[in-house]
């Protein structure tokens, strides 16, 4: 589902090349043409990997080519976008009228970074002439993932968050004709934070997990995850208020020792030491920075910045308790109170979580 957001351009950290990033296309309509500057990893698409379905590059099959191309100095970079042009140009898609604008590529840019373990960004300046009135809408092909439009230039601007390969909502060329209320940034911010968690944030969702399967009741469990929450409630508003600025070469990594840490304490106790909340509450500030990345890469809007802020931190919390309350109906409640249930089932899923939370940070470190 298509949801509509009000929003700015954020700070945006560094991320490991083998991390996709979110397209990003600045619109701008004038009367006789419209503009599109989009930001996107070039490499990607011209290896074939579909960002629908791959957040790692590595995860690709394609991602040996990756990799060659992101060794590319910008001339030889600009020269494989260049041959690939007329079958992108024909995957993009400014209607107008229900009739598709004639397009072309004015330049192609791309970041010149001498460190290749750094993701490039490449931005592809296009234009479309427009030959009558009425809104438009753009569409972008599936294999960009999800793209940010945002249009620029007018009091009060179209900001979207699209689907792969979803067609935007009409962009007219006086911007909307009403700022979007607080109410209605809060509500449609908390489907942004609880699609962060269920289904895209399956580091997260392993965390909670983790603290999950300690099995030392249900006091054990709320205390957690209260401090969890807490914790990383502060950091997602330092972040997002850019006070606190960490590199998600940092961050990352140690999310998942993180999930390692409390996989590993599950296997070595059932009840909840006083240390356990602290040690949560100190992962939780890690979560936090990791959450408000997104947000540092879409952005919040300015006028409404407090409501968005709100409402992507309650989507996060549902989220959280959703993994929570599914778990439990699926396996405490029905098998929690025979003696096997730690032996035949917390046990081994913690093992698992470990092991998955281990490969992600040699991933994260040294791949």
């Amino acid at each position: 589902m298509t949801i509509t957001y009000m929003m700015i351009l954020g700070t945006i950290s560094n991320v490991t090349a083998h991390e996709a990033i979110p397209t990003i296309a600045n619109v701008t309509v004038e009367r006789d043409a419209v503009d599109l500057k989009v930001r996107f990893m070039s490499e990607a698409y011209l290896a074939g990997i579909d960002l629908s379905q791959f957040s790692f590059m590595n995860d690709s099959e394609q991602s040996d080519a990756y990799d060659r191309l992101r060794a590319l100095d910008v001339s030889d970079l600009t020269a494989e976008f260049d041959a690939v042009w007329p079958s992108l140009s024909s995957d993009i898609q400014i209607i107008q009228n229900g009739q598709p604008l004639t397009i072309s590529l004015m330049a192609f840019t791309a970041d010149d970074i001498e460190n290749d373990e750094i993701a490039r960004y490449s931005v592809a300046t296009i234009s479309g002439a427009i030959v009558g009135s009425g809104p438009i809408t753009v569409q972008f092909p599936k294999s960009l993932g999800e793209v940010v439009v945002r249009q620029e230039g007018v009091e009060n601007p179209l900001t979207q968050l699209l689907d792969a390969g979803a067609v935007s909502d009409p962009i007219m060329a006086a911007g909307l004709q009403a700022a979007k209320s607080g109410w209605g940034t809060f509500v449609e911010y908390i489907p942004v934070g609880f699609d962060h968690i269920v289904p895209k944030g399956l580091d997260h969702i392993l965390f909670v997990l983790g603290i999950f399967f300690l099995g030392a009741g249900w006091r054990a469990l709320i205390w957690q995850i209260s401090a969890f929450t807490l914790a990383h409630t502060m950091t997602l508003a330092l972040g997002a208020l850019e006070i606190i600025m960490i590199s998600g070469s940092i961050v990352e990594p140690l999310i998942a020792a993180s999930i390692v840490f409390v996989a590993v304490e599950n296997l070595m106790t059932t009840s909840l030491n006083k240390w356990r909340p602290v040690i949560i509450f100190g992962f939780g500030l890690l979560h936090g920075l990791g959450f408000a990345s997104v947000l540092g890469d879409f952005g919040l809007p300015e006028g409404q910045f407090i409501p968005a802020l709100i409402g992507f931190n309650i989507g996060v919390e549902v989220g959280q308790l959703t993994v929570v309350a599914v778990a439990a109906v699926l396996l405490t409640l029905p098998f929690g109170r025979f003696d096997w249930y730690r032996r035949a089932i917390a046990m081994p899923t913690s093992i698992f979580i470990a092991l998955v939370g281990a490969y992600w940070f040699i991933e994260r470190v040294f791949l």
